[in-house]
């Protein structure tokens, strides 16, 4: 898909991962279908983990940057408590998010905000428990400051698209060149412990200490 893990290795990993909800893989294949740029899909492995790291967490509150069709904040929504919310941000968001969340009660944790994350963000008040930043690449060092400042202690922030199909390595673009320089702000951030994952784009898990 993005040239970071071999297509067999891919596809062997989503076979040994948990299904997808009926709904879910619904809006999955009506994103591949029909929405423009499709490959901004986080799919299964992302949108499992991420079920994972709430359930693991105990998070309640989170926040995502890039609502896209909904696919990934629909995924977090099914893993937070009935009484869980998540507020997702774009300035965009395309017509499948709302369309699908109506469709699951599991929308209803679900609060869209319409507008340039920056300033969505300054509207906030936290703890969120867990954030999942999957926006515009040239303003992932932006959104993480303010993000860390909204974070619980012990709070997670998820960066999709870390490796960049690659690129970071010899980075000759904008978003590249972005993503490069965030990958190495977080590096020595010492208010904070990352891992790295080579998870289809890439993806960084950071903790707050």
């Amino acid at each position: 898909m993005f040239g970071i893990v071999h297509e067999e290795i891919e596809a062997y990993a989503l076979e040994h991962t948990t299904p997808l909800p009926p709904t879910l893989e619904e809006l999955r294949r009506d994103t591949v279908a029909n929405a423009d740029a499709p490959g901004m899909l986080s799919d299964q492995l992302v949108g499992t983990l991420l079920q994972c790291l709430i359930h693991a967490s105990g998070a309640k509150r989170v926040l995502e940057l890039g609502t896209f069709t909904g696919f990934s904040a629909l995924m977090m929504a099914h893993a937070l408590p009935e009484d869980g919310k998540l507020i997702t941000c774009d300035i965009n968001p395309r017509p499948q998010a709302r369309h699908y969340f109506g469709k699951t009660p599991h929308g209803r944790k679900i609060e869209i905000r319409v507008g340039p994350a920056l300033e969505t963000l300054k509207t906030l008040d936290g703890p969120f428990d867990l954030v999942f930043i999957d926006a515009d690449k040239t303003n992932y060092t932006n959104y993480y400051e303010r993000c860390l400042e909204l974070l619980s202690p012990g709070g997670l922030i998820v960066v999709d698209n870390t490796l960049w199909s690659g690129k970071v390595l010899d980075p000759k673009d904008e978003d590249s060149r972005a993503i490069a320089a965030f990958n190495d702000y977080v590096k020595d951030d010492a208010r904070v412990q990352q891992v790295l994952l080579t998870v289809r784009d890439g993806l960084m898990l950071i903790r707050k200490l």
